[in-house]
C-alpha cells in the first residue's frame, strides 16, 4: 500500500517505446545473466537477499548489508541492501523485505558529469544514487525508485548525468557473492531504460515541489517509482524483438 500522501511520487510503466534493437537484444543478454545468477543460488539453498544475509545472524532493519557494502574499486560501484520500518518510512509497503540501493563514485563517473557547486572536484565521496531495487519476502524483485538526496546522503547529480551513469555500474569481481555481483549489473542494463524514465521522474518531483530546502525535506523521501517484473520484462522484450 502507497502513501496517499505522496501524491507527487509517479507511477511510471515499463517502458521500451523508442528503445533501438540493438538496446533491447542487449537487454535480452542481460536478462538471461539475471535469471541464471538467481538459479545458480535457488540450486544451492539460497537467494539474492540470502546471499546478502548470510552469516549475518538477525537483521536489523537500517543496517548494511553486507557489512562495509559492496565496492569496486575498479569500477567505483557501490551497493547494499537494507530495510526500514514500514511505520517511519514515506511510504507504507507491507510486501517489501527491504531494498538494495546502488551508487556510483566519482572516479567511476564517465567524462564530462557536471559537479554541482557544492560537491568537491577532488572527493571521491560526492557519490551518486542511481537507483533502489525493492525486494519481497520471497526474494524477488518488485519495484524499482529514487529518493530524494536525504535519504542516501548522495550529491545530488541532474538526471542527465546519472543517466550516464549507468553503463559505468559494473561490480566485477566475486565477493561476497559473484552471483548477486552479476545479478545486480545486470538488472541495472535490463530496467536501463525504466530507470531512465525514472530519474527524469525523480527531477521533475524535485521540480514540482520547490523550495531551496527540498533535498532535505523529510516529506518528500521516494520520488519515483515503478513496479518490475522479470519475466514480463523477457516477454516484452521477446515480443519486440520477433
Amino acid at each position: 500500500m502507497r502513501n496517499p500522501l505522496l501524491p507527487l511520487v509517479p507511477i511510471i510503466p515499463t517502458v521500451l517505446e523508442g528503445v533501438s534493437r540493438a538496446r533491447m537484444l542487449e537487454m535480452r543478454a542481460a536478462a538471461d545473466r539475471v535469471q541464471k545468477a538467481e538459479q545458480q543460488l535457488h540450486d544451492q539453498g539460497s537467494s539474492v537477499v540470502g546471499e546478502m544475509l548470510k552469516g549475518s545472524g538477525d537483521f536489523f532493519q537500517w543496517d548494511h548489508y553486507p557489512i562495509g557494502d559492496v565496492y569496486d574499486w575498479d569500477t567505483h560501484a557501490q551497493f547494499y541492501y537494507h530495510a526500514h520500518p514500514p511505520d517511519r518510512r514515506g511510504n507504507d509497503w507491507a510486501d517489501e523485505h527491504g531494498h538494495f540501493h546502488t551508487f556510483l563514485r566519482p572516479r567511476g563517473f564517465p567524462v564530462g558529469v557536471q559537479r554541482l557547486p557544492d560537491a568537491n572536484p577532488d572527493d571521491n565521496d560526492a557519490v551518486s544514487h542511481i537507483i533502489a531495487i525493492s525486494m519481497d519476502a520471497a526474494g524477488q524483485a518488485q519495484r524499482l525508485f529514487t529518493t530524494n538526496r536525504w535519504v542516501t546522503g548522495e550529491t545530488w547529480y541532474p538526471a542527465a548525468d546519472v543517466k550516464r551513469m549507468l553503463e559505468n555500474f559494473r561490480v566485477t569481481h566475486d565477493t561476497p557473492s559473484g552471483a548477486v555481483n552479476v545479478w545486480i549489473t545486470s538488472m541495472l542494463e535490463l530496467f536501463g531504460p525504466t530507470i531512465e524514465a525514472l530519474l527524469d521522474a525523480r527531477d521533475a518531483t524535485v521540480a514540482a515541489r520547490g523550495g531551496d530546502d527540498v533535498h532535505d525535506d523529510h516529506a518528500l523521501e521516494v520520488t519515483s517509482l515503478a513496479d518490475i517484473s522479470i519475466s514480463e520484462k523477457c516477454v516484452a522484450l521477446d515480443t519486440a524483438l520477433a
